[in-house]
């Protein structure tokens, strides 16, 4: 009987549902519940999408949220990962301003994940340092490493964001240009980082996972080996890959 009332509280609250004589006499009470669920999905998607929020502003970003809710409810138990969806639908919002705020979006939810994913321990220099034990290395990505495909360069709109969140001033954004690019994204201790990649480094960061170093180094071919190395250099220092 609990579990039943429970569940109608819920769906009165969550989905604007009829809750029967639960609360017959309160619809004041349930009108404040709603309106809190509501306003606490919005302060969720806020906090996981800091960039977007600002480049939209208060009103734009509210409508927004609820027109995202409408089409995705909250389904998981953390509020965390309300918002995994945001950049799709926004695609398909026919009131969005500018579809460079889809890339927006993706920046901002990489960046969260960055943040919140597990870490191991990474691989150290000193850990391919002997060509010997390449085989024996396999080259696994940190789990808070992602590539996300971009279509707009949002770079120089971020980084305004940024300096006038920090000057509490209003940003002046330059116009955004239509780029085809991959962004990676990843944490170095607590410290959320991202930057861009060109095609080659792009693909040869997603072929590592799960071969050791020596056959994914044999099979980028001599031409190529060169950058390669470097690529495998500069993922170790970054802290990209985990040790084995």
């Amino acid at each position: 009987m609990l579990a039943e009332l429970q569940h109608r509280l819920q769906a009165a609250i969550c989905e604007g549902a009829d809750p029967g004589a639960l609360l017959r006499g309160n619809e004041l009470g349930l009108q404040a519940y709603r309106f809190a669920y509501r306003a606490r999905l919005v302060e969720a998607l806020q906090d996981n999408h800091p960039a977007l929020h600002q480049a939209l502003g208060d009103a734009a970003f509210t409508a927004l949220t609820h027109a995202y809710l409408a089409e995705h409810p909250s389904s998981e138990p953390s509020i965390r990962w309300f918002g995994a969806q945001l950049a799709d639908f926004m695609a398909r919002w026919p009131e969005l301003p500018h579809p460079a705020l889809v890339d927006l979006a993706r920046l901002d939810w990489a960046l969260r994940h960055a943040f919140d994913a597990p870490a191991h321990a990474p691989l150290r220099p000193e850990q391919l340092a002997d060509p010997a034990q390449w085989t024996a290395t396999a080259l696994r990505l940190q789990p808070h490493v992602r590539i996300s495909a971009l279509h707009w360069q949002v770079a120089p709109a971020w980084h305004a964001l940024q300096q006038a969140r920090e000057a509490g001033v209003e940003a002046e954004l330059p116009a955004p240009e239509p780029l085809d690019h991959a962004l990676l994204s990843w944490r170095i201790g607590l410290a959320p980082q991202w930057r861009s990649l060109d095609a080659a480094e792009a693909d040869s960061l997603r072929g590592v996972q799960g071969q050791s170093a020596a056959d994914w180094l044999a099979a980028q071919g001599e031409a190529a080996l060169p950058q390669a190395v470097a690529h495998l250099q500069r993922w170790v220092v970054d802290g990209l890959l985990v040790a084995p």
